[in-house]
């Protein structure tokens, strides 16, 4: 089978098995080709998905979540006595100085409040920030983490073994509610990121904010941060808001009032929600965003050899 039927077959099956993606599109060791020429007219996943160094200069958020780049990239080592990164091989394990401390205290935090060794920790940014070639919209300026819903185990994991091994699909057939797999120390490992003073939201499938709504005790002041959207069925993302007084970086809309509870969920398990009917006639695909279409500051951590 050729690397293109290979790369297809693993994202039709992990569509099909509602995990958008489901964390192993990318084969072992896969390794992409060299960058090419900087033009107008380059999609700028091209560019930035194909760089393999952050700049230099001052750390920087520049721009939106789904639309920016990152300036002066931290690297979160691959492991660490609470965490192991995943799916080495994609090198999407670069953030704001921020996020790798927060991915540091949160691991331990679990560590200590549940069974788990520590996390298994998903994409954060490419070295520079940007869209990338395969996977998320957003994880752009180096705030963002996808944390696995399977417990890091006690022994270190081989690189080889980080490349195959799949995280844990928590959610039902019905989409609904969860399943077996679903416990008390996922519940405890949401809080433990929630009541983070850094973090501004985590997106979860709705049927996890479901049962986070049912289960939850005591004060159900985190819950706010906690939102349901489409494709969080093996992971949760933590998104951290922007540096305070940092211009160049453009927050997220304030979070909205209240648990999150109630009909603001219902409406996630209406018909037309929860199960789609696909339009008869595909719609047309965007063009690809190209540098024209970004920040003018990222042109030049871009250009930066």
């Amino acid at each position: 089978m050729t690397l293109k039927l290979a790369l297809a077959a693993a994202a039709f099956f992990a569509c099909a098995a509602g995990a958008a993606w489901a964390q192993d599109v990318t084969p072992p060791g896969f390794r992409l080709p060299p960058m090419p020429p900087i033009t107008a007219t380059t999609p700028a996943k091209e560019l930035f998905g194909r760089v393999t160094r952050p700049s230099t200069g001052r750390e920087r958020s520049i721009g939106f979540y789904s639309k920016g780049c990152l300036a002066s990239a931290s690297m979160l080592p691959l492991s660490g006595p609470t965490w192991q990164v995943m799916r080495p091989s994609r090198d999407r394990f670069y953030g704001r100085l921020t996020l790798v401390s927060f991915i540091q205290r949160f691991s331990k935090r679990v560590a200590s409040n549940t069974s788990w060794p520590g996390v298994l920790v998903g994409d954060m940014s490419q070295p520079r920030g940007g869209p990338m070639i395969k996977g998320h919209a957003s994880h752009q300026i180096g705030l963002d983490v996808d944390i696995w819903l399977r417990p890091m185990p006690a022994q270190p994991l081989t690189m080889a073994q980080r490349e195959t091994l799949m995280s844990t699909n928590v959610v039902a057939e019905n989409r609904i509610d969860t399943n077996r797999f679903w416990s008390a120390d996922h519940m405890q490992v949401l809080k433990d990121a929630a009541l983070d003073p850094q973090v501004e939201r985590i997106l979860v499938n709705p049927a996890i904010k479901r049962a986070v709504c049912r289960d939850a005790r005591g004060d159900r002041g985190w819950l706010q941060k906690v939102r349901p959207q489409w494709g969080h069925d093996y992971h949760f993302h933590v998104r951290l808001g922007c540096p305070a007084g940092e211009a160049s970086c453009k927050p997220q809309a304030d979070v909205v009032p209240g648990d999150g509870c109630g009909k603001p969920l219902d409406w996630w398990f209406t018909p037309g929600r929860l199960f789609p009917t696909p339009p008869k006639i595909p719609p047309k695909p965007r063009p690809p965003m190209t540098l024209k279409d970004m920040p003018a500051e990222c042109a030049a951590v871009i250009r930066e050899p």
